[in-house]
């Protein structure tokens, strides 16, 4: 069974083609600037250099012709032709309170989906508007939705409910949703099989970082709270996101720099975090300026530090313990000195690195923790995609005399 994988941002699409009888990756690729003139096609088939072109790509249909264009090329290409493709499985940003799984997207789903919009407008619709390209393309080709917020449904009431009018959460279902759930899921699972221990007896804490960044509480393989809220901007610092702030701020900010809504919502987005304290929201250039001795990226990388160890803290003293932590993602699998800063005042814990472990760099899942830790610290690499290409053959195959039906 082939299964391709798409995750539409808002002026990208991301693949990748999976053969699900072995699981292996058979290429993927990254479709960038839709919309203009210069967009650029990578393209990588496993064992092959990465492939670059600059092509115009007017909108997301012109942009998936392109991947089942290069994916069937008789030289370049993985497979003879589109019928080859069993099934498309989506990453969707957010499925609100209706969604607490992956789905087939049948129409009913897809309309559902419309209604969660207004919780992510800047995510939602791009999502929908691959679905959309591929209904034309691949009329016959089921599709599945894998949601972000899917994983965090299991979080207690009192974990996602903001201490504001309750009225407005039964109106506008204004409430923490949390993200990365798809990768907070696959690295706690990860750590189980690692561990060689059941998940339903492990407290973890996984840490996401990169350009995004949360941390999750995984309290017997479930959800039970983590550090994005309603949007992806609560929580930690990210690469040009605040993360927590006093709220209050958001009206001084406004009258101080006479900026309307919009403005203090671009501001807090993506002109913020790392970058609005050193000018960059890229961690290797916070970390090459921290090891420097300057002063704004020391501060800035302090700052993004100390953060994640509170939310660690507050995670293990939630669930009453910790077995394991986990680092993943960009930053977090490749930067021993985020991983060091964090760790060296958890040591109450039970947490300790091994220095040379730490600084070694690998595909693999591995423990970084010292000998005389108490608590294993792990670094996983997450692969979410392939989280959404088991999914979406896991519903396929269940619903299989349905799936005609698109």
């Amino acid at each position: 069974m082939k299964v391709l994988v798409i995750n539409c941002g808002s002026s990208s699409i991301k693949y990748k083609l999976y053969d699900m009888d072995n699981e292996h990756e058979l290429c993927n690729g990254l479709l960038e600037r839709i919309g203009f003139e210069d967009a650029i096609a990578n393209y990588t088939k496993t064992g092959c250099d990465k492939e670059k072109q600059i092509t115009p790509i007017k909108d997301y249909e012109t942009g998936i012709q392109i991947i089942l264009d290069t994916i069937t090329h008789p030289e370049k290409g993985v497979i003879k032709n589109v019928n080859e493709i069993n099934a498309v499985g989506h990453r969707v940003v957010h499925g609100a309170e209706t969604f607490s799984g992956s789905q087939l997207l049948t129409q009913e789903v897809i309309d559902k989906m419309k209604e969660c919009i207004p919780l992510a407008p800047l995510h939602n619709p791009p999502n929908l508007g691959g679905i959309a390209a591929f209904q034309k393309l691949l009329p016959n080709v089921p599709q599945c939705g894998v949601f972000d917020t899917a994983f965090h449904q299991t979080m207690p009431e009192e974990a996602y409910i903001y201490a504001i009018p309750y009225e407005l959460y039964e109106k506008h279902r204004i409430r923490r949703y949390g993200f990365h759930g798809t990768s907070h899921y696959f690295v706690a699972n990860e750590a189980a099989t690692f561990l060689k221990k059941p998940i339903e007896s492990l407290k973890i804490v996984t840490c996401h970082l990169g350009n995004g960044c949360s941390v999750c509480a995984v309290d017997r393989g479930k959800s039970v709270d983590t550090s994005m809220g309603m949007t992806p901007l609560e929580g930690l610092v990210m690469g040009t996101r605040c993360g927590d702030i006093d709220p209050a701020l958001i009206k001084f900010i406004m009258e101080k720099e006479n900026l309307d809504i919009d403005g203090v919502d671009k501001l807090l987005n993506k002109k913020s975090g790392l970058h609005g304290i050193c000018g960059s929201h890229d961690s290797r250039d916070v970390d090459e300026g921290m090891i420097a001795g300057k002063r704004k990226e020391t501060l800035a990388f302090n700052i993004m530090a100390r953060r994640i160890t509170k939310y660690i803290g507050a995670y293990a003293a939630i669930m009453g313990g910790i077995d394991a932590l986990v680092f993943t993602a960009g930053i977090g699998e490749n930067s021993e000195h985020t991983r060091g800063k964090v760790c060296e005042t958890l040591s109450f814990l039970g947490i300790e690195l091994d220095y040379e472990k730490n600084i070694i760099r690998s595909k693999d899942a591995r423990d970084i923790s010292s000998s005389k830790a108490k608590i294993p610290v792990l670094v996983i690499p997450t692969n979410e995609e392939l989280v959404i290409a088991r999914d979406t053959k896991k519903i396929v195959k269940q619903a299989a005399p349905a799936s005609n039906q698109h």
